[in-house]
């Protein structure tokens, strides 16, 4: 009877044999699934920030009502890991590959909910008197998707180099966020009657701040899965 070393394998039931998924079929599900869960947060955060630009609360409204979507297919993830383990009983890299999946699941399901955040904000930015928003966080929201979809091209290669480069990325994130910082500071003494919108930029800079350091996480992951050594790549 297959375990979860990657063999095809043939299980007998009530009597009956009856062919079931191999675990790498099963595997490559998973790592569609969270493909697709990549792609909805990745669309999240370009509509966020969009609304956030563009003052436009319709936009900003479906990127809340579409949260769901992220956190039911998160779920439905999680679900399968657990099952997937319960009933093949990986072992060794097979078991660091489905954790690595979980936990990449886990943190992007968190990267919707920053989405979401900016997307709360950008309602109540457009509510006030209008501010351009700042040039960096456009930057941000770029540099973030680019880091997710290259994350999560580490993770289904399963490539410790892509996933370090990922990681060395977060510098410039963090620049920006220091950037925009600057920026919200500057604002706030040339104009205090603004100190409502340099706020609410900076709170939208620093969760895409956030939003870069789960990318991270997802980088330190796939560095496990091939070595098996936990790395912190964003000290």
């Amino acid at each position: 009877m297959e375990r979860g070393s990657g063999q095809a394998g043939v299980s007998i039931g009530h009597g009956h044999e009856h062919l079931r998924p191999t675990f790498e079929q099963a595997l490559a599900d998973l790592k569609d699934n969270v493909l697709r869960l990549g792609a909805l947060v990745e669309r999240a955060v370009e509509r966020a920030a969009r609304a956030l630009v563009e003052r436009d609360v319709d936009l900003a409204d479906q990127v809340r009502w579409e949260d769901a979507t992220v956190n039911e297919l998160q779920r439905s993830i999680n679900h399968e890991i657990t099952s997937l383990i319960a009933r093949q009983g990986p072992v060794a890299r097979d078991v660091r590959e489905l954790l690595a999946l979980y936990h990449a699941a886990a943190e992007l399901e968190r990267m919707g909910d920053y989405a979401t955040s900016i997307a709360k904000l950008a309602q109540q930015l457009a509510s006030e008197p209008e501010e351009p928003i700042f040039r960096q966080i456009p930057e941000m929201e770029r540099l973030c998707r680019s880091q997710l979809r290259a994350a999560m091209r580490a993770l289904v290669d399963v490539s410790e180099e892509q996933a370090r480069a990922v990681c060395a990325g977060d510098d410039e994130l963090d620049a920006l966020y220091k950037s925009v910082y600057e920026s919200s500071i500057a604002l706030m003494e040339r104009s205090p009657d603004r100190a409502r919108q340099a706020t609410h930029m900076l709170f939208a800079a620093h969760h895409l701040e956030r939003l870069g350091d789960r990318v991270t996480n997802i980088g330190e992951d796939v560095v496990f899965l091939v070595t098996g050594q936990i790395e912190d790549l964003n000290p």
